[in-house]
């Protein structure tokens, strides 16, 4: 957490000390608890400008990482395969979970028993979600620290794209678990490389051209302190609502391009192999651009005696241990950890009855996915326009699409008393696609720009590692209580209750808990009372 006492600030600091100077100039005594004045992020001197080489490049490192392959396409192969391999407990061993008489249930061998494939899927996800939070405890805020979150990105996506290129060994039922180590090891390296490109987001929106002119205009006195705090708040939300729709984008490009295979392919076996070749070869070719282009924004230099295998837990302690200083930031992080794992179990929850209903067709999923594609690549411009029109605040955003959060739970509970409603008919998965694609897509962007306006400046790893820990350590809970439920019941659907409680928690929390603007005046007061400690 802190560099020795006998080692200077390095010149590439991020400038958290230069806060205390800014507001120093501002007022009398940086302890007065942010009245009268406002704290600001400040942008390192010697930090490169962001160029718009660097810019696009990030965009579109986004643009190819949009999920297809290793979120969408890969869960529906294993699933697939899983349920090929496997046999209806009705029926007995030797039964196919396919045929015609088949009870619905579908079970494989496991662990000297048998688990049905819904719950097999949820573990598969729960593993992932463990060795994520793993990852993230033990290196992830290590990133801090000079060029390592540079290197730590290219390393776990060449693992991603490796595993998505694996995946054309998937080829018969007898394979499924072999996809089911791919699958977890594509899903753990996707949730990393999110983790970690996320992590660059702070420092390269605050180096922005428009950035530093806000900066120098509010350090001039052109400006006041609340049209500073405003516009710079809107030009994060700007990026990271562009960097979302160009995810957005990618879903779209990916899946039309895909279908120039499915289409014409769709009797060749090995299509579905083909088609996450294809997903992953547009990533890469969009990708690679990023680890070219970008600006060198090294941290300070590693500690003294700390390794990078252990700064990264001290740094998790020593971030909890801020919490009286930092509330809003703590109580966000905790209500994310709700809204994470209800919204991630969800979606995969709704995965599996979707795959069972069109019968693990890629063509169909396609169709689906360009439904969500193109509706989550409106509504993140229409959002954005929205937000920057009224000058919005990105809470009262993110509120929005906490509704539609809870509302999708809710009416997959409707399916465990009828038929008729509740995730059993295609209409609804169309429906849900296109409601998902208009409300979640938003809620990625806003939810980051959240942690980044309440994360202190300068510390953004460490703080970006708390908030990706919350989103992937809070998943190893969902999917293992729901594969409980769908053992015990028999039943997939009996999942979204506890859903349903799980999502409504966490939306009160953080709509009631929350105040961003006290929080990020918190968050850069503390980092610049630390920052001097630490010269």
């Amino acid at each position: 957490m802190a560099y020795p006492e006998e080692s200077p600030r390095p010149e590439h600091d991020t400038g958290i000390a230069d806060v205390k100077d800014a507001v120093d100039s501002k007022s009398d005594d940086i302890s007065d608890g942010g009245k009268g004045h406002v704290f600001i992020s400040s942008v390192g001197r010697d930090e490169p400008v962001v160029t718009r080489k660097e810019l696009w490049s990030y965009y579109l490192y986004y643009n190819g990482d949009c999920g297809v392959g290793p979120l969408g396409y890969t869960q529906t192969l294993f699933q697939g395969l899983a349920t090929a391999a496997g046999y209806d407990p009705v029926a007995g061993p030797g039964s196919s979970c396919l045929a015609d008489t088949a009870s619905g249930q579908c079970v494989l061998p496991w662990a000297g028993g048998t688990k049905a494939v819904a719950s097999v899927v949820l573990v598969a996800n729960g593993v992932s979600f463990a060795v994520m939070t793993a990852i993230f405890t033990t290196i992830g805020s290590a990133a801090d620290y000079g060029n390592f979150g540079r290197w730590l990105l290219f390393v776990v996506t060449v693992i991603c794209w490796a595993s998505q290129y694996a995946c054309m060994a998937l080829t018969s039922p007898s394979r499924w678990q072999l996809a089911l180590a791919l699958y977890i090891i594509g899903f753990v390296s996707y949730g990393a490389t999110l983790v970690f490109y996320a992590a660059a987001f702070p420092r390269l929106a605050r180096n922005t051209p428009h950035s530093r002119q806000l900066r120098e205009k509010y350090e001039k006195g052109e400006i006041p302190p609340e049209e500073y705090e405003t516009e710079e708040s809107l030009e994060k939300n700007r990026i990271s609502n562009i960097s979302t729709a160009h995810s957005n984008i990618g879903y779209v490009f990916t899946y039309v391009l895909n279908l120039s295979l499915l289409l014409p392919l769709m009797n060749n076996p090995k299509v579905d192999n083909y088609v996450l070749v294809l997903c992953n070869s547009y990533w890469v070719i969009l990708g690679v651009w990023w680890f070219v282009f970008q600006e060198p924004r090294p941290g300070p230099p590693l500690p003294k005696g700390e390794s990078y295998l252990t700064v990264g837990w001290k740094q998790i302690w020593e971030a909890l241990k801020t919490y009286k200083h930092l509330p809003h930031t703590f109580v966000y992080l905790v209500g994310f950890f709700l809204l994470a794992d209800g919204l991630n179990t969800t979606g995969t929850l709704v995965a599996i009855c979707q795959n069972d209903k069109f019968s693990f067709s890629f063509l169909q999923n396609t169709y689906l996915g360009l439904a969500q594609a193109i509706t989550s690549t409106i509504s993140t411009f229409g959002f954005w326009y929205i937000q920057k029109y009224w000058k919005i605040s990105t809470k009262k955003m993110f509120v929005v699409t906490n509704v539609v959060t809870i509302f999708i739970p809710l009416w997959g509970m409707i399916g465990i008393w009828t038929d008729k409603f509740g995730f059993h008919n295609a209409w609804e998965f169309w429906a849900y696609n296109v409601v998902f694609g208009i409300f979640q897509a938003p809620y990625y962007a806003f939810s980051q720009t959240m942690m980044a306006e309440l994360s202190p400046p300068g510390f953004d790893n460490m703080f970006f590692g708390l908030f990706g820990l919350s989103n992937r350590a809070s998943s190893m809970i969902g999917p293992n209580v729901i594969q409980a439920i769908i053992d015990k019941t028999g039943n997939t659907w009996q999942g979204f209750p506890f859903l349903f409680a799980l999502c409504t928690a966490a939306s009160v929390v953080i709509w009631f808990g929350v105040d961003v603007t006290k929080g990020r005046r918190d968050a850069v007061k503390w980092a610049a009372s630390v920052r001097p400690h630490m010269d």
